[in-house]
């Protein structure tokens, strides 16, 4: 059982399945990569024992990561690249808190006070 990664034309993680091994070939099938993708996606091998680039059994990592949805695929690494969590049009934490403490005084309340706290 292998598992393979459906992209899309800009290499965005759209699918992940499970198919058959490289080395199980069926009549007319050399490449189970070109065999499971359809016009206008490109299929990767992925490997769900891989992760951050170490095989959790203790085997050879395969493209760094076990791709899932949302993923890039990076072709000068070879690798899978998850998203990231606040990337792309997405505001950091520090521009939701100063965002929404600027609110807050246009509303004309009181600024939260946040104490820190202290292990007992």
């Amino acid at each position: 059982m292998a598992h393979y990664a459906l992209l899309n034309e800009t290499n965005i993680v759209v699918d992940v399945f499970v198919g058959r091994d490289e080395d199980d070939l069926a009549e007319g099938v050399t490449d189970w990569e070109q065999y499971y993708a359809p016009a206008g996606f490109t299929c990767k091998r992925t490997s769900y024992n891989t992760q951050g680039g170490v095989h959790t059994g203790g085997g050879t990592p395969y493209r760094k990561n076990y791709a899932g949805i949302g993923y890039t695929y990076d072709e000068a690494r070879d690798a899978f690249i998850p998203p990231r969590p606040y990337g792309g049009s997405q505001p950091s934490l520090t521009e939701k808190k100063s965002t929404n403490i600027k609110a807050i005084q246009k509303l004309g309340m009181a600024t939260p006070k946040v104490e820190p706290m202290v292990a007992t």
